[in-house]
């Protein structure tokens, strides 16, 4: 589970482009956005995400309700977390099906759901200008949208993930 900001002040991605020229590139000044809060399953490529408006300890709540919402009553779920302060609140009151895992600091590479928010970006996040909020909050469903089951599994079914599940 990790959290990404989407917004007017975007960030520029790769692009082909003729040797010795640069590519023309979009900018905006503006500093409106959003967060998309995900969670995938590596072993099936299910998912979860919500956009949200900001990231505090209202809206993991929220984030956390909706996910145990869809487990069964007997099911427990486990989520890998980077210890952010919102993660670990003692306001967060965490449902009985799910456990937080925080991972070691300065490891962002252990979370899988990081590649996710990169192949976003990448694909469907970078170089655009969003005249209002609603457009941000649009392209986040969308972009969301766009992921198959397949394509989150590849993105987030690290080896290692194998030796510890079994």
């Amino acid at each position: 589970m990790d959290e990404a900001r989407v917004g007017q002040k975007g960030r520029t991605g790769h692009r082909w482009w003729l040797r010795g020229e640069r590519p023309r590139g979009l900018c905006d000044r503006r500093f409106e956005s959003t967060y998309i809060f995900g969670a995938v399953r590596p072993a099936t490529g299910d998912g979860l995400a919500l956009v949200l408006p900001t990231v505090s300890t209202e809206t993991m709540q929220i984030f956390l309700d909706e996910f145990a919402a869809r487990f069964a009553a007997d099911a427990q779920a486990v989520l890998v977390l980077d210890g952010a302060g919102w993660h670990a609140s003692s306001d967060l009151v965490v449902p009985d099906r799910v456990s937080l895992v925080m991972l070691p600091p300065y490891a962002p590479e252990l979370n899988p759901v990081e590649r996710v928010w990169l192949y976003l970006r990448e694909r469907f996040l970078s170089h655009c200008v969003f005249a209002t909020y609603d457009d941000i909050v649009q392209a986040c469903a969308d972009a969301w949208c766009a992921l198959t089951p397949d394509t989150l599994r590849s993105l987030t079914a690290y080896p290692w993930l194998k030796e510890i599940s079994s």
